[in-house]
């Protein structure tokens, strides 16, 4: 019954979306200190993905621009490294709520991010990410919209 109730009520607030952006009303895409706390990852939307590897991740976009170029929201990952051997594709800014992530860029610079820091990739990085888990608020901007 719950599950049903949180579905309907996702339904509902789609709704609402959808006819505030038909009447040109454009509301923001607030995060509650509830939502930052976790709750965002018991939403509807919440989009979890299971990868080749084992690792799960818990995604939620909270904002998706009109051009399609702009996004924001909540990620969640555990532990991962991956080299980037083509540009990373996207400008990123995370800021970082819990755990951190190890950055080895190309050149060999290291910088290490940690829970209440905030670090911008440009779309440009090549290098490795590392990490024993974390989960950050994101903000991505893609030129053409391919990379959200």
């Amino acid at each position: 019954m719950k599950k049903t109730l949180t579905l309907v009520a996702g339904v509902i607030l789609a709704a609402g979306t959808l006819v505030a952006a038909n009447n040109d009303v454009v509301l923001p895409a607030k995060m509650s200190k509830a939502d930052i706390a976790g709750d965002i990852f018991k939403r509807p939307d919440m989009i979890e993905k299971k990868h080749d590897d084992g690792r799960v991740t818990l995604d939620v976009t909270t904002l998706l621009s009109s051009d399609k170029k702009f996004a924001s929201g909540m990620y969640k990952a555990g532990k991962s490294r991956f080299e980037a051997t083509e540009p990373y594709g996207v400008d990123e800014f995370m800021y970082f709520l819990e755990g951190s992530v190890t950055l080895t860029s190309s050149d060999g610079s290291v910088q290490v991010i940690n829970a209440g820091e905030a670090v911008t990739l440009p779309k440009e990085w090549t290098g490795i990410w590392e990490t024993d888990g974390y989960t950050k608020i994101w903000v991505i901007y893609s030129e053409d919209g391919s990379g959200l």
